[in-house]
């Protein structure tokens, strides 16, 4: 599943938790051009997927065999599984670039994958594409695994093998079942949004109403959940409950943002940014940067402007300044320790406001920075005059709310 990061850093199942951003842990390297990561919860359902095959599965069906070759079998199959998760999470991801929706990264973690995209789908057909393509992979995967297991079977008799590569096909088939379900976060959610956001023309009616149906199923998953934990399956109890939670929590959060869009509907950036704020020169010292008093008390980041004094070329967090040695601030300059450009959310400012907030990810101090039409910084906006502008316009009256025509400041 893939959603797109919004500007509180929320994520969903095989794609995004509740609580933010899943970091992985270390990087594995890139695919595709796909930054590719792993989060240190992956090794408890790692291992036991193969404690489940090696001492299970696997022995019931054939016994007789030692018991290391139940673990390399059982090993093989859990790595094949995880590799079919990343497949899943890599077709969104290559789907979403090719409709121009940037990708930040994938990683794995203990409940799947994590595909994270920068923005929206600017389509109904867009989402269509992007979301209906992971349980396409999976289903794939599950008729390739059975065709191979059932060819070796066929070949050289049933054995290991074929046993575990019919287990993937299964695993991987109902990962398809279970991901085209019609409710948020979950891959049939967004083809749902897809096809309300189609009839109605409104992406954030559609979106509410793929999280209400998200909800529902969570709530679904969680009475099944206690329902088997009573009658004595602790295990499949618990492990449903945990993903009933996590499904009620992200569609949860998916309605919130529906409601935040259409709150901040027709507002442009200019309504919401900082204009002209302090700025600090790529080539000045850190040192001369920490005694400065311009740099001391209002704000916690800054753009970092070049040497021609109008272009941005990245942006510094205080933070980020005084984690430098002080041994080494009288010879380490900004643009050393800044963030790039390329790692920042650039916005101009007649862009709509919903718009840009999928597209401020945490690594950039979750600000924008905001350019003219010649490139010239014009403004900042941090998530702080989100917040602010949010909480205006949820008192504010409809008829004195501003428009995108409107010359008004709502700071």
């Amino acid at each position: 599943m893939a959603r797109p990061i919004d500007w509180r850093g929320e994520n969903d199942l095989r794609g995004y938790d509740a609580g933010g951003t899943v970091k992985p842990t270390f990087v594995l390297g890139r695919i595709a051009g796909v930054q590719v990561g792993v989060h240190w919860s992956i090794l408890v359902i790692f291992m036991l997927i193969a404690l489940g095959l090696a001492e299970g599965r696997l022995p019931d069906a054939y016994p007789g065999r030692s018991w290391p070759v139940y673990w390399l079998v059982g090993l093989l199959a859990a790595a094949l599984f995880f590799a079919s998760l990343l497949a899943h999470e890599l077709a969104h991801a290559v789907v979403a670039r090719r409709n121009k929706v940037p990708v930040d990264d994938i990683v794995l973690w203990l409940l799947g994958g994590v595909a994270r995209l920068r923005s929206e789908a600017s389509t109904p057909a867009a989402e269509l594409r992007i979301a209906g393509v992971g349980p396409l992979v999976s289903l794939a995967l599950g008729v390739g695994f059975a065709l191979a297991g059932w060819l070796i079977g066929t070949a050289a008799g049933p054995g290991l093998a074929s046993e575990a590569l019919m287990w993937l096909a299964v695993i991987n088939l109902l990962l398809a079942l279970f991901n085209s379900v019609p409710a948020a976060p979950l891959d049939g959610g967004r083809l749902l949004r897809a096809l309300l956001w189609w009839r109605t023309g409104d992406r954030a009616r559609a979106t509410a109403g793929a999280a209400a149906a998200g909800r529902g199923f969570g709530w679904f998953l969680l009475l099944f959940g206690m329902l088997l934990f009573a009658r004595g399956d602790v295990v499949g109890g618990l492990w449903l409950v945990m993903i009933a939670w996590f499904l009620i929590a992200a569609a949860t959060a998916e309605g919130q943002q529906a409601q935040l869009r259409a709150v901040l509907a027709g507002v442009p950036v200019r309504h919401v940014m900082t204009p002209s704020p302090v700025t600090v020169p790529a080539g000045l010292i850190i040192a001369a940067l920490l005694a400065d008093p311009r740099y001391r008390y209002r704000h916690s980041a800054f753009p970092v402007i070049g040497d021609d004094g109008r272009t941005p070329v990245g942006l510094l967090t205080l933070s980020a300044a005084g984690r430098v040695a002080e041994g080494q601030r009288e010879v380490t300059r900004v643009r050393e320790v800044m963030v790039p450009r390329s790692d920042v959310t650039v916005v101009g400012p007649d862009d709509q406001l919903a718009e840009v907030l999928p597209q401020m990810p945490a690594g950039g101090g979750q600000r924008a920075l905001v350019v003219d039409e010649s490139g010239d910084l014009v403004g900042l906006v941090a998530s702080s005059d989100i917040s602010r502008t949010v909480a205006w316009l949820m008192t504010a009256p409809a008829e004195g709310r501003p428009h995108s025509g409107d010359p008004g400041d709502v700071q």
